[in-house]
């Protein structure tokens, strides 16, 4: 879901852009009498965007409100929803569990990041962990935030991470594979002084 939301939101953009800078540039070039194809509806700079009979052309049909109001309102909820959209987060609420006898079970995924966040968080030099599951109810992936201690070795937490809060993981749920992506962080701290 993110990365598809992250492709409609570069198109979307994309297109609003391109949109706004061919408009702009259109009505710009028009105003410095600049020379413009012959379909462009405005020819120089003496021209208005919206003439007097464009505005009023369909004001006396009866089906001009109505669609102008109907075309508002779906801009809107289109918009709404894109915003509500970019709000809500990923998380995956459960994770599928073969158990082993032709059935599965279910695992609430805040479990599993609870007990992966204490596995990371108990290794030697995590400050703090946070886990969030994302992707598919049977192929689930984990994003981990590790905030370091000064003194941790950043390859060694990877390498503890990856043997044993993920590995037992993986062992419990019956994954065969849980895709990682670990953010590092450094805990601020003082600074030493030196006598």
């Amino acid at each position: 879901m993110t990365v598809v939301l992250r492709r409609v939101n570069r198109v979307l953009l994309g297109l609003a852009g391109l949109l706004l800078v061919l408009g702009g540039g259109g009505v710009l070039a028009a105003a410095l009498d600049l020379s413009v194809p012959s379909w462009w509806p405005w020819s120089g700079p003496s021209d208005v965007l919206l003439s007097t009979a464009d505005r009023q052309r369909w004001r006396e049909e009866g089906w001009w409100w109505p669609v102008v109001i109907a075309v508002l309102g779906l801009v809107v909820l289109l918009a709404l929803w894109w915003l509500l959209v970019q709000f809500r987060r990923a998380r995956l609420a459960e994770v599928v569990v073969d158990t082993g006898d032709g059935e599965v079970a279910v695992l609430r995924g805040r479990a599993l990041e609870g007990v992966l966040a204490a596995d990371a968080t108990a290794q030697e030099g995590v400050a703090k962990a946070r886990v969030a599951l994302t992707g598919r109810r049977a192929t689930p992936r984990t994003r981990v935030a590790l905030h370091l201690e000064p003194y941790a070795s950043p390859g060694a937490a990877l390498n503890t991470l990856s043997t044993q809060a993920l590995a037992h993981a993986r062992t419990s749920t019956g994954l065969p594979a849980l895709p990682t992506e670990a953010r590092l962080r450094a805990v601020k701290h003082r600074a030493r002084r030196v006598a």
